[in-house]
């Protein structure tokens, strides 16, 4: 099973350093993000991983939560110490959180 966080456990870790991985596409990404996410694509998350840290937490991230399971568990299956964002981007923003727009 995949690990999630709340948001204010996220926060808390992105406050403390843990990397931020936004799954979504670039149209998504462009739209709004949690400032200082790594945008990459859930479909090159697998190509991707020699860039992530491997003694830090991996937050992923996505639109509400379902995408970034899926990225989560592959990066746990890579051995990497991984959680899902309950909620998502929408969460965060609902929270009253900024987010950075910009493209990728």
């Amino acid at each position: 099973m995949v690990r999630e966080v709340e948001i204010e456990t996220f926060a808390a870790a992105r406050e403390a350093g843990d990397p931020v991985v936004d799954v979504r596409e670039a149209f998504e990404f462009a739209a709004g993000h949690v400032p200082g996410a790594r945008w990459v694509p859930l479909g090159m998350l697998a190509e991707s991983l020699a860039g992530l840290p491997r003694d830090r937490a991996v937050m992923v991230i996505c639109a509400s939560g379902n995408r970034s399971q899926v990225g989560a568990e592959l990066l746990t299956r890579a051995g990497f110490d991984a959680a899902s964002v309950r909620g998502g981007v929408a969460a965060w923003a609902l929270s009253g959180r900024d987010l950075a727009a910009r493209t990728p």
